[in-house]
């Protein structure tokens, strides 16, 4: 028999905030509320998106921004933070990095200072209610200006030691150059926060390279299209830059036709450490256990490379140590039993 992935201990390091709602959290808030959800996120859910253009991006964007408006009150924020742990909890993960722009709920909650607190408040509460770890990643956005990501980037270090873990980039890297926001990363890494930048999804291996060149980043978000250049793939796997892999996303955007096509196997035989992560469930309709389930059923993944896979999440995580060799273990009893 298989051994069961949903009792595999791993780390969740690419999930979005608003991304990680459920549907029929989703559906129950907008209820409440009166909001009228387009088709594509209610009886054509998940909606059918293909992200490689202009119009497709917008699109996504806006069913993205749609979901965002129903988390109007502190207790929706709460809610979206315990239901993503007791999510991650019973897929077997045991650390969730959670990323969030600030930016995008401040109006709403009193300021960005207010709003990134009451996110570390409802992650505290989530984590101690769940036991799973929860650290939260300031995310800046490539299509505002550099100057609002120095901005997110002080306000993160404030709060470095509080549950911040990390700092981002995401949105549309063909919108804006990583290296435009050198500036923010530093800042940034003298406060000790990971560097976790998007790149290598919609551009190429050279948005990548630019992350690791510009941003000394740490991690990379998405980064799939590293594999295009076995040079590049080298210089991650020398480095240790681990890429956080989303195959349901990549698919769902178009990136990739099927999910075979995604170079998941080919990026793990070439040494570059791979975290599988789900970046918004809400939009395309799977969690981080299904990816393991890719791993599996489509790469051709052994049980033992399996093991590593959640092996390399947790070792690339921002948790502390000696929860990782905690983890680390009960990974190695899993592939024992």
């Amino acid at each position: 028999m298989a051994r069961p992935l949903d009792q595999l201990p791993k780390a969740h390091l690419h999930l979005h905030f608003t991304g990680s709602m459920r549907h029929t959290t989703l559906l129950e808030l907008a209820q409440e509320q009166g909001l009228h959800l387009p088709d594509a996120l209610v009886q054509d859910w998940p909606p059918k998106l293909r992200a490689t253009d202009e119009r497709g991006w917008f699109r996504f964007q806006r069913l993205y921004d749609i979901a965002r408006s129903v988390l109007r009150r502190e207790s929706d924020v709460y809610r979206l933070l315990r239901e993503a742990a007791q999510d991650e909890a019973a897929e077997g993960s045991r650390w969730l990095e959670i990323q969030v722009d600030p930016s995008g709920y401040a109006q709403r909650f009193g300021g960005l200072t207010a709003t990134l607190e009451l996110v570390l408040d409802a992650a505290g509460q989530a984590a101690r209610a769940t036991n799973v770890g929860v650290g939260v990643v300031v995310a800046a956005n490539r299509t505002r200006h550099p100057l609002d990501a120095k901005t997110l980037a002080r306000l993160a270090t404030q709060y470095a030691d509080k549950g911040v873990t990390g700092f981002g980039l995401s949105n549309d890297e063909r919108r804006a150059r990583a290296r435009d926001f050198d500036g923010a990363f530093r800042i940034a890494r003298r406060a000790g926060l990971l560097a976790v930048p998007h790149g290598g999804e919609l551009s190429g291996a050279a948005s990548v390279a630019e992350c690791v060149d510009d941003l000394a980043a740490d991690r990379i978000g998405h980064g799939i299209r590293a594999a295009e250049s076995p040079r590049l793939m080298e210089r991650l796997a020398d480095r240790q830059i681990a890429c956080e892999v989303c195959p349901t996303s990549n698919v769902g955007l178009g990136v990739a036709q099927r999910a075979g096509d995604v170079p998941v196997k080919r990026l793990f035989d070439a040494g570059v450490p791979i975290a599988l992560g789900a970046d918004d469930p809400l939009l395309f309709g799977a969690r981080l256990l299904p990816q393991y389930e890719l791993a599996r059923e489509v790469y051709g993944f052994s049980d033992a490379e399996i093991a590593e896979l959640a092996r390399q999440s947790i070792r690339f995580s921002a948790a502390p140590d000696s929860y990782k060799k905690e983890l680390l273990a009960a990974v190695d009893a899993w592939l024992a039993a």
